[in-house]
């Protein structure tokens, strides 16, 4: 009986030790639940996702197709990547504005009017070659993977390349291989491309991009200082020759990296 006695003493207090143990776990979990809702109430992020869908619909009618960019395969890639993704959290909500909104490193995503001008005048098919110079968040490659066969995209700040690569993985697109390097020099090992975006402002066309670009290819590359007027220009090479073309006024981060230095020089 004394041994039956000690044991139910036994089981009594490991019972009473679960329960104690059970109580200051539901108490820590809430704490940092608490925490959490607390910290991001505090950088004001609220986050309605069906009220991004709405507001990327709305983004695509009123400020792309109103303003006159008409082709359907670029208005439905923009209607179909969820721009929010590629925007540090504390700006999702924003993520469907008219504007370029920061992504870190003194970068910016462009403002989506841009983006889909810029991807439309490269009239991409569906089978060609697209070298995109300045990844920044990745959105704009993620664009291009819904309408080229291959994308090959340039950053030359590491973080932000490692961070548009993983999020591009993630995100399932498999057509875009993403490089950290100096985009003034192209990349060469892939050359030629049917197409080439710039989405940061050389102060002139960059002769090696020049070169890369496929016979019958379009670059789009807005070029200009950047406390000074920005001109978006389109570059079409046909037999042989270089034309240029000016589209619309603009202002985008400067391109650097060491060859834009040894060009100043």
């Amino acid at each position: 009986m004394r041994r039956m006695h000690k044991g139910t003493e036994g089981e009594i207090k490991m019972r009473k030790n679960l329960f104690l143990f059970l109580i200051l776990s539901c108490l820590v979990l809430l704490s940092c639940c608490q925490r959490e809702k607390g910290e991001k109430e505090e950088k004001g992020v609220r986050v309605n996702y069906e009220e991004l869908e709405n507001k990327r619909k709305a983004m695509v009618v009123e400020q792309i197709e109103e303003r006159g960019v008409k082709d359907r395969r670029v208005l439905a890639a923009m209607e179909k990547i969820p721009r929010h993704n590629f925007v540090p959290e504390k700006y999702r909500p924003f993520a469907y504005g008219d504007y370029p909104l920061p992504i870190g490193e003194g970068q910016t995503i462009s403002q989506p009017y841009i983006v889909a001008l810029m991807t439309e005048c490269l009239s991409l098919e569906g089978n060609e070659k697209v070298l995109e110079v300045g990844t920044g968040s990745g959105y704009q490659a993620a664009i291009l993977s819904e309408l080229a066969e291959e994308v090959y995209t340039i950053e030359i700040l590491e973080p932000l390349a490692k961070r548009a690569e993983e999020l591009l993985q993630r995100m399932g697109y498999k057509n875009v291989k993403v490089k950290c390097g100096d985009g003034y020099l192209g990349w060469e090992e892939y050359a030629p491309f049917d197409g080439i975006i710039v989405t940061c402002a050389p102060d002139h066309i960059p002769q090696p991009l020049i070169d890369q670009l496929a016979e019958g290819g379009r670059m789009v590359v807005p070029v200009g200082a950047v406390h000074f007027p920005q001109v978006l220009k389109l570059i079409e090479k046909k037999n042989g020759e270089v034309i240029v073309q000016n589209i619309v006024p603009v202002q985008f981060v400067p391109m650097t990296g060491p060859e834009v230095e040894k060009q100043k020089r």
